[in-house]
């Protein structure tokens, strides 16, 4: 049983390390990512903002792993081009975008002040 659930925890390590290797999109949101925290020491910010920008991190990198997912299990049923399945891909990337914009407008709302507090 336990043996089991540790298995788990490889094979979902295993799962994201496959989507930073193969996936550019991937390649960029974890650089977004690696830059936002080492602004986020630099800055010294709050603790309520550590766990904003963690939050947004974490949300934009689940919606690429997901998204990322549902792209190859579409490949997987068919590599036809087909209505359906540019719909459901489609939908998918707009989540990640829509995730990255938010999480991108998040972390303006929080460093503009000490961007400009750097600045004077």
């Amino acid at each position: 049983m336990i043996k089991s659930r540790l298995y788990s925890f490889v094979y979902a390590f295993q799962g994201i390390a496959i989507v930073i290797k193969t996936e550019a999109n991937m390649m960029i949101h974890v650089s977004m990512a690696l830059a936002v925290i080492a602004s986020a020491l630099f800055f010294n910010v709050t603790t309520t903002e550590w766990m904003i920008l963690l939050m947004c991190i974490g949300w934009v990198l689940m919606a690429e792993l997901i998204n990322t997912s549902i792209e190859a299990l579409c490949d997987y049923v068919t590599m036809d081009e087909h209505p359906k399945i540019k719909l459901v891909k489609d939908v998918a990337a707009g989540a990640v975008l829509i995730s990255a914009i938010i999480a991108s407008t998040v972390g303006l709302l929080i460093f503009f002040p000490y961007i400009l507090l750097y600045l004077q």
